[in-house]
């Protein structure tokens, strides 16, 4: 029989708030170009949301919709769409792959119930799916795979699996396999119901909206029967191996023949081996060719959980209660800042207040949208389990935790403390609500001073850098306090380009980078103890400070202050954080070339201090007194080092190699893939400047690569010594 869809448009207004349970709030995830934004475009087109499939290459897609995405053919920001899929509401988020924008998918994925890993079925698992695969992990979210690009000449299904396997660590557990390979490529053979779903395209204009499903039968090819069968009766032998439930029904009503078992009991095992995350369905299909996207969206409304069977402790105390979590903001020229919103419990109403408890204000709301990439449908309310787009939220800010009311809060504090809750209370808010954990900001690895025009335009830049620093957190723009400059901190080159390209075509200002720095980190090398005191009278008051302490270095890339049993118990909170101020303002500079300081643990023996003591002066006691503590513990510069993976015909691989070993590279692997070779190394990033356009010269523009932040390591004396002179203004 043939299986087709509508041909009307449908409208986001149908089904305004759906059953918990026939929501899917998911992501999709991939390495830079495997195809997510093509799949979402086809997972629009098939459920009836848009009139045409859009293309990354023409530049007309529904979520890339920046001009800078257009015109570069990537995805730079997360962008969602809500659509419904046979009775069930989809709230999909488009993610990048380029590692300079990882905090995108950080904070989509930190909302979302599930993702779609999309894979070159060619290349396997790639650089960037390594971590956007740990990203997930984080965040516990239950995974399907879409073995995509199935039609390149080089595609392969097993080199794919064992790519899953080997390099995520994980269970791959494969329901199709493809029908036909390279331009042969038809359709997929369902493992579940033994079914052949063939699209016979007829022309390049076809839209693979129908395609046909019908079942194996004996007159099949023997050779598919065969391949069918053995991957049929591997499927039933690993899930049973995944669900003790499944196991059991085969042994006790199938035991005589395991094949009998029915798709239905195969499909809820394998949604209940997705659920606990023991293994990851894998579909397979080619979303350019229009081919598999169809029993994608199947396998998501089947596989992946809905919002209520997600386990979010922390709200459960707020019960009936508004509880959302705002992820990313954006700016819009008309309607001012638009906030996305997670519900995670309650509902959200439009001309209403609600309460940030990060921020402790309450403002109010004045429109409620469902998002649709840059075209929004406004609606009055919306319940639990959605993400929402608001408009009017001003203050709010990504990671803020959203609810009804300041007294809401408090109750499902109230609430947490009765029960006996496990239920953490962060910092200042503990006594008006429960947080949810925000957003995780990686620490910006690059940095250029950035200039307007004129003095003039000085305000307008401000302005322009403050609304894209609360879009996106990872940007970070700070002022040099010797020069007076502003230092514009991203992620990569492409990030702070991108960021420059923002200012001048939306904010009209035609602005001057500096060049691009690497963000150098500081350590120490050995243990070193001292002690300072800080004597001054102003006017007729004393301030009188005395500290001793101990700094030494630590395996972990984070700083931490202590204090001895004894001091603990006697010192005065006041004082106290006065001192844990002084060491962390330390740190922030280090002794070498004024770099932040990293692995090290710093002890205080004792502080004494004189009645009438300013906390300022018992901080700039404690910082001047860890400053000679940091300088004779000897300093170390730690520069960022990169995760490199380059793909390359043979016949160009020494000249990647030589060209890598002058950068200070370390090769770790050469692999053969296909008639490619891939190299993995690690290179120091400062080196790594402008590689895409060398890297195109040495090759003929007949290579690829990818990169991502591997670690900061210790600079080797020789580097280290030209990075001094270098900063000294010597060289």
């Amino acid at each position: 029989f043939l299986l087709t869809v509508t041909d009307d448009i449908k409208s986001l207004r149908a089904v305004l708030n759906p059953d918990i349970s026939k929501i899917r709030n998911i992501g999709i995830m991939a390495h830079i170009d495997a195809g997510k934004t093509t799949t979402t475009e086809r997972m629009l087109y098939y459920s009836g949301y848009t009139r045409a499939l859009g293309d990354v290459d023409d530049g007309d897609t529904v979520t890339d919709f920046m001009a800078q995405e257009r015109e570069r053919g990537i995805t730079i920001q997360s962008a969602a769409v809500t659509f419904d899929w046979k009775s069930h509401r989809i709230n999909l988020i488009d993610t990048p792959g380029h590692v300079d924008f990882t905090l995108e998918v950080e904070r989509a994925l930190r909302v979302l119930d599930g993702a779609v890993a999309v894979f070159d079925s060619s290349a396997g698992v790639e650089a960037q799916t390594l971590t956007v695969w740990r990203q997930a992990e984080k965040h516990h979210i239950p995974c399907v795979c879409f073995l995509n690009k199935m039609d390149k000449p080089t595609a392969d299904l097993n080199f794919s699996m064992e790519s899953i396997r080997l390099k995520l660590k994980a269970s791959p557990v494969l329901l199709q396999i493809p029908l036909g390979s390279g331009k042969n490529f038809t359709g997929v053979v369902d493992l579940l119901t033994n079914q052949k779903l063939i699209w016979n395209l007829t022309s390049t204009q076809d839209d693979g909206r129908t395609f046909e499903a019908k079942p194996l039968g004996q007159s099949e090819d023997p050779e598919l029967l065969e391949a069918a069968g053995e991957a049929r009766a591997a499927l039933i032998e690993q899930v049973a191996d995944l669900d003790d439930e499944f196991a059991e029904l085969l042994l006790t009503d199938f035991s005589d023949n395991f094949e009998a078992v029915p798709a239905k009991k195969l499909q809820e095992a394998v949604r209940r081996v997705t659920l606990a995350r023991k293994g990851v369905p894998v579909l397979c299909g080619s979303s350019l060719k229009n081919k598999g996207v169809q029993p994608l969206l199947d396998a998501i409304t089947a596989y992946l959980p809905a919002p209520n069977e997600r386990h979010h402790d922390l709200v459960r105390w707020y019960k009936d209660d508004l509880c959302a979590l705002a992820f990313k903001v954006l700016h819009d020229k008309q309607r001012g800042p638009l906030v996305f919103l997670r519900i995670y419990s309650g509902t959200l109403k439009a001309q209403t207040a609600v309460h940030s408890i990060n921020r402790n204000s309450t403002e109010r709301m004045s429109r409620l949208l469902v998002p649709f990439a840059d075209q929004h449908v406004e609606i009055p309310s919306m319940s639990a389990g959605n993400i929402a787009l608001t408009v009017g939220l001003k203050q709010t800010v990504t990671g803020d935790t959203i609810v009804s009311s300041k007294a809401s809060a408090a109750a499902a504090a109230r609430r947490a403390q009765s029960d006996g809750g496990t239920a953490t209370k962060r910092g200042d808010h503990a006594d008006i609500g429960i947080v949810l954990s925000g957003v995780e900001v990686p620490d910006p690895v690059f940095f250029c001073t950035i200039e307007p025009p004129t003095m003039a335009k000085q305000a307008d830049l401000e302005n322009a850098l403050n609304c894209l620093q609360r879009e996106d957190p990872s940007l970070k723009v700070r002022v040099d306090p010797d020069s007076g400059q502003t230092i514009l901190c991203g992620m990569g080159e492409l990030h702070i380009d991108i960021v420059h390209d923002r200012i001048r075509r939306e904010y009209g200002i035609e602005t001057h980078l500096g060049p691009l720095q690497v963000a150098y980190r500081e350590t120490i090398l050995q243990e070193a103890s001292t002690a300072d005191t800080l004597d001054r009278t102003i006017g007729d008051r004393r301030h009188f400070a005395s500290v001793k302490l101990t700094v030494r270095p630590v395996d972990f890339a984070s700083c931490e202050v202590a204090f001895t049993e004894e001091l603990q118990v006697q010192i005065q909170p006041e004082i106290k954080e006065a001192v844990e101020n002084g060491v962390h303002s330390s740190y922030l500079q280090g002794p070498l070339l004024g770099y932040p300081v990293w692995g090290v643990s710093s002890l205080i023996h004792s502080i004494s201090v004189e009645p009438g003591t300013s906390p300022a002066m018992v901080s700039a006691c404690v910082s001047r007194c860890m400053l000679k503590a940091l300088r004779l513990a000897g300093g170390q510069v730690l520069e960022p080092v990169m995760s490199l993976e380059v793909t390359v015909g043979e016949e160009h691989l020494s000249s990647v190699l030589g060209d890598l070993a002058q950068r200070r590279g370390t090769v770790r692997e050469i692999q053969s893939r296909h008639d490619n070779k891939v190299l993995l190394a690690t290179v120091p990033l400062a080196e790594m400047m402008g590689y895409s356009t060398v890297l195109r010269t040495v090759t003929s523009g007949n290579a690829t690569f990818s990169m991502e932040l591997d670690a900061y390591e210790a600079m080797n004396p020789h580097d280290q010594s030209t990075l001094l002179k270098r900063m000294s203004g010597l060289m």
